[in-house]
């Protein structure tokens, strides 16, 4: 009996010190993944490059802020626009290097108008493929798990066409044999075949849905010293592929707000515009579609048809939560009207979803209820400069969205 109660003690004793060792062990790896977390936190907070004016030495100073780290106080003499900076945290873990890069004082010329804008894609885009109701009264898909949506036609039968009205005619002019379709997908060119078949109309069709151009509305937001522009903040994606349109050309036209539908709470509103598609309207060119933004040229002469202001670009590392304002334009001219930048976003910096904006401004609110499709590219300022543009409305509130940086837009 004495033997069993001691073998029970010892039982008791050993689990007593498996369970210590378990919660040593789990408090440990609490430490270690707070540790980590925090390194990553820390190291997402800090950028990559950081511009600075030879006018002021701002961006690293504001750096030094940050609890923990520290930077070196030394650099290579080497001669140069650009040095590297180690940090470290508790002077001891390396965490990054930074570049900085010194620059003359950047200024742009900041807009705020709506614009009109006429793209025509890379090829014919494909949108998605159907069925077709053949001449006997049959039905097929003559296209169906060969085309795919997205895919942009660039040659049918070894020649190059760039709309829909030319490939309508190379597939009438078929005659119902095969023909071969050279398309983009996925940055690859890869020939497909499909059999035309004589629909009930008599014409012979493919059963694939196309587009070969868009059109809509956004904002300009600057335009540089040598003419080139940036808008919208994004780039224009097609609405039935969700996919960045690929583009061969477009044009930029002058464009007037009509009537303002007020957006709200899961109905984002948006501004309803007349673009006037005549020659003497042309603003200017559109030559890239970026997920950053759409860019182009504008004229000397056209530059005189816009609202512009000079303006110095804000970097990054000057942008802070806070007092800002949007340049838009809903009431027939372009005004400032007063907003918050409520959060900022290091690990996305480089997106168009790099910090989060709310309006403030009563009258903006009673116009749009907020933010609305058509004020994308609509232009941020802080401070006396710019530092960015609206690019997104959250659906769930009108009064909020996000923007990206000036310097990604102008990258």
């Amino acid at each position: 009996m004495y033997l069993k109660k001691i073998t029970k003690g010892c039982d008791f004793l050993k689990k007593k010190c498996n369970f210590r060792r378990l919660l040593f062990v789990l408090l440990l790896a609490d430490i270690i993944c707070a540790g980590f977390f925090g390194w990553k936190i820390i190291e997402q907070a800090i950028p990559d490059t950081v511009y600075l004016s030879k006018k002021e030495e701002k961006g690293i100073s504001e750096l030094r802020n940050l609890p923990f780290v520290t930077y070196e106080d030394t650099i290579q003499t080497s001669k140069g626009n650009a040095y590297w900076i180690s940090c470290k945290l508790f002077d001891t873990i390396p965490v990054k290097k930074i570049k900085v890069q010194t620059v003359e004082e950047d200024k742009v010329s900041v807009c705020g108008q709506p614009v009109g804008l006429y793209m025509e894609t890379k090829g014919v885009l494909i949108i998605d493929t159907g069925e077709i109701v053949q001449a006997d009264g049959m039905t097929c898909t003559p296209a169906k798990n060969i085309a795919k949506s997205g895919d942009y036609i660039l040659k049918v039968n070894g020649e190059t066409i760039q709309t829909k009205k030319e490939l309508i005619d190379k597939i009438q002019n078929s005659e119902g044999k095969e023909v071969t379709l050279l398309v983009e997908r996925d940055e690859e060119e890869i020939p497909i075949c499909i059999q035309p078949v004589k629909a009930q109309d008599l014409k012979y069709k493919l059963g694939i849905w196309v587009r070969d151009n868009t059109q809509g509305i956004g904002t300009l937001t600057f335009l540089t010293k040598e003419g080139t522009y940036g808008a919208l903040g994004h780039g224009i994606s097609d609405t039935d592929t969700g996919a960045l349109l690929k583009i061969s050309q477009g044009e930029l036209y002058e464009a007037q707000v009509v009537s303002v539908v007020k957006g709200g709470r899961g109905t984002p509103g948006e501004l309803s515009g007349y673009i006037d598609y005549s020659e003497g309207k042309k603003l200017g060119t559109i030559e890239k579609n970026q997920e950053n933004g759409v860019y182009g040229m504008i004229g000397i002469q056209e530059q005189g048809k816009l609202p512009l202001c000079q303006m110095s670009i804000g970097y990054k590392q000057e942008v802070c939560t806070g007092e800002a304002e949007i340049l838009t334009n809903v009431e027939g001219e372009v005004k400032a009207y007063r907003a918050q930048i409520t959060e900022i976003f290091p690990e996305h910096a480089d997106s168009n979803k790099a910090f989060s904006i709310e309006v403030t401004d009563e009258t903006l609110l009673g116009i749009t209820g907020g933010i609305v499709q058509g004020m994308s590219g609509s232009p941020v300022i802080q401070n006396g400069k710019l530092i960015g543009a609206v690019t997104h409305v959250f659906v769930q509130d009108s009064t909020k969205g996000y923007g990206i940086f000036a310097e990604k837009m102008l990258e």
